[in-house]
């Protein structure tokens, strides 16, 4: 029962995050997919930090998605061939990938973008990790 309880908390503490992000319902959806994801394979502390990193600012957000991809094409940014899978979370060389900024008019965002595999990714320049797959 406690151990609901805590849950349902943990639930309703990440929402408020992803509603002040201003990121539209995708943010809302990730917190609240985060949230559920976290408490299956780490209980309740699970769900807060997956709540937290399913909410996820500062990513190109939903709507802007498409006019983004159409702009990554324009720019014909070559795409870097890696040998491994190109998931949220991995690192990617320090040299050999070319990093470029992402116009504001697709969000303000401290990241940088690139293209992996043919898969337009943002990545965080201080660690070369991939933050999001843009589909």
């Amino acid at each position: 029962m406690i151990r609901k309880a805590i849950l349902a908390t943990a639930i309703v503490l990440a929402l408020p995050v992803a509603a002040s992000a201003q990121q539209g319902a995708g943010v809302a959806a990730g917190a609240a997919t985060g949230a559920v994801g976290g408490a299956i394979v780490g209980g309740p502390v699970g769900a807060v930090v997956g709540g937290v990193t399913g909410a996820f600012v500062g990513g190109i957000a939903e709507e802007r998605r498409a006019g983004f991809r159409s702009y990554v094409v324009e720019e014909q940014v070559p795409s870097y061939a890696y040998e491994r899978d190109v998931v949220v979370g991995t690192e990617l060389p320090t040299t050999g990938v070319r990093y470029y900024e992402v116009p504001e008019r697709f969000g303000d965002t401290p990241y940088r973008y690139t293209v992996v595999n043919n898969r337009t990714v943002l990545v965080d320049p201080r660690t070369h990790r991939v933050v999001q797959i843009i589909e």
